[in-house]
């Protein structure tokens, strides 16, 4: 009888990890495409002129396989560095609207910072990104996962 060893075949396994990040920043929620009058209308008082700030939250999950000999999908060092690059350096303490040349022609709601969040870190991370969760307050949050 020939037994064969399964020591030799190494089951992969795939694990998510995730970082929590915060930043302020300001921001006023207007659309160029809008009149005056249909910006108030829409976004009521986050439209004021002068605008307004959040303490946002954000979470980066990133997927793969765990690699065998470290343990682990990333090293969160790493990844606190390029959350670092792609996000704090961009966002923490700036005016959104004024400050991102990304949100001259878009408006800085939370689905597209989420979405302009998920471009930087995935410049950075490549295919490990799996998804962006982006709290604009403690009731209002986003999800983002490239689709």
């Amino acid at each position: 009888m020939n037994e064969t060893s399964d020591s030799s075949k190494q089951r992969v396994v795939r694990a998510y990890v995730t970082r929590n990040q915060s930043f302020s920043a300001a921001h006023r929620l207007h659309s160029s495409a809008l009149t005056d009058e249909e910006n108030a209308k829409l976004y009521g008082k986050c439209n004021n002129p002068n605008g307004h700030g959040h303490n946002y939250r954000v979470e980066i999950t990133v997927y793969g396989d765990v690699d065998p000999l470290t343990g682990m999908v990333i090293n969160i060092a790493d990844l606190k560095i390029y959350i670092e690059k792609g996000i704090m350096q961009n966002l923490d303490h700036v005016n959104i609207d004024k400050d991102v040349p990304y949100f001259r022609t878009k408006p800085s709601t939370t689905e597209n910072v989420a979405l302009f969040i998920w471009e930087q870190m995935k410049a950075l991370l490549g295919d490990l990104l799996y998804e962006v969760k982006l709290w604009e307050t403690d009731k209002n949050s986003v999800i983002y996962r490239g689709d």
